[in-house]
């Protein structure tokens, strides 16, 4: 009797043991409900049941957006429910062929967000994730275009007015009817001519238009829909607008002035701008394209006129979640407040938010345009008064910039230390490319015996697969897919998909994937890793701050200014370079392997699992070629010649992977590299100077070697240098020019009344004057 009760105990606990119901993410004793389960097929019965996958799984912030699940079919009778955060909740239905639906609700965070989906509005035991987007990220096939955007925004200022325009996807709301502000047919676009709005109405100076149903209620949130994106609603503000749009404009500039000076310096604490447009389109891990002003699309910079391209610090400041904006010319330098109305602006509200995100100044988007963006129409686009704007957001200028440092696997594999030596090491396993256990950070690289075309195996290996993470941070895995170059990128095991978002807020780190050839991981401490596939082999460059110095060991080296102490073994012993020999590297390499427990990779087929899991770390049975024989008679010579141009990495890779392909990959991706380390060479700059009062300043470059020319206006002498120039100590050369009025000839004439100089000023410049 006992043994039978066991029995049926055992057999209940197996029952209950296989159910992937609440434990989505587990990998249970006899089946599992992981993200790796369908490839490795030992998934619970009911994985797709409750482990939900949505289409589409991205949408705004704002809410709005209808998604199906997929996999699952449910009764008609279902009251389906979606909870999100575990605290949102939204109403779903299903529709005639069974499917689920729910609606994203109103989110003030941006990332993957965890829901959670009940069937009797009660027991939420399915689970699946949401991705809220910011709105100005959203590709605009998922939102309203505001046709003729500056019209919108400037509607009601002087000779702008006339019919708006805007126009939508009719497929995102699913009714025969909408309603913008009125009851609307869904064909795609409404046309109207705005009245001035009353107050409280004319109250709200930002918003998004949004399309609905016209059978839901007004004002109800969380109902499908499709949005615009954030603008300043000149055309909803009151009618003392229109009347005298640059008088309302300057009222409202005078009292954000009144109102910054009552809060926190933040400007301290931002990071300064990179020098160049070379350097800041280098630094990917902490700058990145501003979407508004991207020179890759047409440089359409509405805010900053005369700048060709802008990028973003990466990440907020530490206090304030304060954002930072470098702006650049056609000559790749920076745009300054104090020269253009274009130049660089740093933000009390970071443009992409902050987490934890959901309060202001940290919200996404949001808080950027009530802090920074609304302020900047009042004091400079809808009157002529910046110079109030940029007493508040004044230019950084990049005298305290310091670039990053750059290491590189590549090829066959080769690798460039952080200080530029360089070697090659064809070991085949699981190995740290870079370890910095003070800061957190831990990139790994695993490698594979290069394929030939005869489906032979070569004598050499390549890099196929990255993963990485700083400190808490999720897990993130790039790895070759072995299809046109194609990457895959993977979250905490998990593949992730970028067909509809090219860019990822996850915890602890973003992820940035334009092409499915390229990725680009950035995390808080400015580290970046950039994966490029070419030519069948993956290129991996790892930028670290100066604040990485004396902090990193593994196959990319020591990073401290000195090529001499790079290679450091794991056990602290420095391989001189004198005896860095293709076997002394080798062993090298080799001792850098890493183990099951500091593993960051995935292990989701069963050749994964027996070459790299249950396998050394390290291949001791595999000696790749360590020197190749350069034959005229080879039919691949000629070839080779022309393709390498002298390059030993190139000519090395062609031959051991007896591939032009490949040994072409391998020269793109070196010259690359070193592209990339002279754009991110150390500038010297002297800062900016002032024109002087009264005169007028030619040029607007401040780096060494750059000359600045003077001038006066009428009636003015030049009292100073007139041409100084930026020198390589970071000081500009000359004196400080000033315009003196007339030509004094005594001491006792009076100061011109608008001449700013002191008296002691005044009276040193008139020693200087020939009379």
């Amino acid at each position: 009797m006992w043994t039978e009760l066991i029995l049926i105990f055992m057999c209940i606990s197996n029952v209950h043991a296989q159910t992937c119901s609440g434990q989505c993410g587990q990998k249970l004793e006899t089946c599992s409900c992981h993200a790796t389960c369908t490839s490795l097929l030992n998934c619970c019965t009911d994985y797709r049941q409750f482990c939900l996958e949505v289409s589409p799984y991205s949408g705004t912030l704002y809410g709005g957006t209808d998604f199906t699940v997929l996999n699952v079919t449910f009764e008609q009778s279902s009251k389906l429910k979606c909870r999100f955060n575990a605290e949102v909740e939204t109403e779903g239905y299903v529709d005639r062929e069974g499917h689920g639906h729910c609606i994203s609700p109103l989110l003030y965070e941006t990332g993957w967000i965890p829901f959670e989906m009940s069937t009797d509005g009660v027991t939420y035991n399915r689970q699946g994730a949401w991705l809220s987007v910011h709105s100005g990220k959203l590709a605009s096939d998922f939102k309203v275009t505001l046709v003729n955007a500056t019209q919108w925004q400037y509607y009601g200022t002087p000779n702008v007015g006339g019919t708006l325009k805007m126009t939508w996807n009719t497929s995102l709301v699913k009714a025969e009817r909408v309603k913008v502000e009125l009851d609307l047919q869904n064909n795609g676009e409404f046309s109207f001519i705005p009245q001035p709005t009353e107050k409280p109405l004319s109250d709200w100076e930002l918003g998004s238009v949004r399309v609905s149903s016209s059978t839901e209620p007004d004002g109800k949130w969380n109902v499908e829909a499709v949005w615009s994106e954030d603008h300043a609603l000149a055309w909803h503000l009151e009618k003392s607008f229109r009347q005298d749009s640059a008088a309302w404009a300057l009222d409202k500039c005078l009292k954000w002035d009144e109102l910054e000076r009552s809060l926190p310096n933040f400007l301290n604490e931002t990071i300064d701008c990179p020098c160049t447009l070379a350097q800041a389109r280098a630094d990917t891990g902490r700058f990145h394209t501003d979407y508004g002003c991207d020179i890759e699309k047409g440089s359409v910079c509405t805010y900053h006129p005369g700048s060709v391209h802008c990028v973003r610090a990466i990440q907020a400041s530490p206090k304030y979640a304060a954002g930072q904006q470098c702006c650049y010319d056609s000559i790749g330098s920076q745009v300054l407040t104090s020269d253009s109305i274009g130049g660089s602006t740093p933000d009390r509200g970071h443009d992409w938010g902050s987490p934890p995100y959901r309060k202001p100044p940290r919200v996404p988007g949001v808080s950027h345009w009530l802090y920074d963006v609304l302020s900047f129409y009042y004091c400079c686009l809808w009157s002529d008064n910046c110079h109030y704007y940029f007493t508040h957001r004044p230019s950084s200028d990049c005298r305290t910039y310091q670039a990053p440092k750059a290491g590189i696997a590549f090829g066959d594999p080769h690798f460039i230390t952080f200080d530029g030596s360089n070697y090659t090491f064809n070991g085949k396993g699981e190995y740290h490319l870079v370890s910095a256990p003070e800061k957190g950070l831990h990139v790994q690289g695993r490698t594979e015996r290069v394929k030939l075309e005869n489906g032979s195996l070569a004598t050499a290996t390549r890099l196929s697969s990255v993963a990485m993470r700083e400190k808490a941070s999720d897990v993130i895995e790039v790895r070759l897919t072995g299809q046109d170059d194609r990457l895959e990128v993977l979250k905490n095991q998990e593949v992730l998909s970028f067909s509809q978002q090219s860019w990822m807020d996850l915890k602890g780190v973003f992820v940035f994937s334009s092409i499915p050839q390229n990725v680009t991981v950035m995390f808080p401490s400015g580290a970046g890793v950039e994966v490029r596939a070419r030519g069948g082999a993956m290129a991996t460059t790892v930028l670290l701050p100066r604040e990485f110095t004396n902090q990193t060991l593994g196959l990319l080296g020591r990073m401290n200014d000195n090529p001499n102490d790079d290679l450091v073994s794991s056990n602290g012993e420095v391989i001189p370079s004198d005896q860095s020999g293709a076997e002394t590297l080798f062993k090298f390499g080799a001792g850098w392997a890493i183990t099951n427990e500091t593993s960051l990779f995935t292990y989701d087929t069963e050749h994964l699992l027996n070459e790299y899991y249950f396998a050394p770390k390290h291949d001791p049975g595999f000696v790749p070629s360590f020197s190749v024989q350069e034959d005229p008679s080879d039919p691949l010579y000629g070839e080779m010649a022309k393709v390498c141009s002298g390059s030993w990495f190139c000519k090395y890779d062609t031959l051991t992977s007896r591939s032009l392909t490949m040994g072409h990959a391998t020269w793109v991706s070196f010259q690359s590299h070193t592209a990339a380390v002279t754009d991110l060479k150390p500038v010297v700059s002297c800062g900016w100077l002032a024109p002087p009062r009264n005169g007028k300043k030619e040029g607007t470059r401040y780096l060494e070697g750059s000359k600045l020319t003077f001038s006066c206006n009428k009636g003015y002498v030049i009292s100073g240098s007139e041409v100084r120039s930026c020198q390589k100590d970071g000081k500009w050369s000359g004196e400080t020019t000033h315009c003196v009025s007339g030509t004094p000839r005594h001491r006792g004439d009076m100061l011109p009344l608008d001449n700013p100089m002191t008296l002691s000023d005044y009276i040193l410049s008139c020693s200087r004057v020939s009379v």
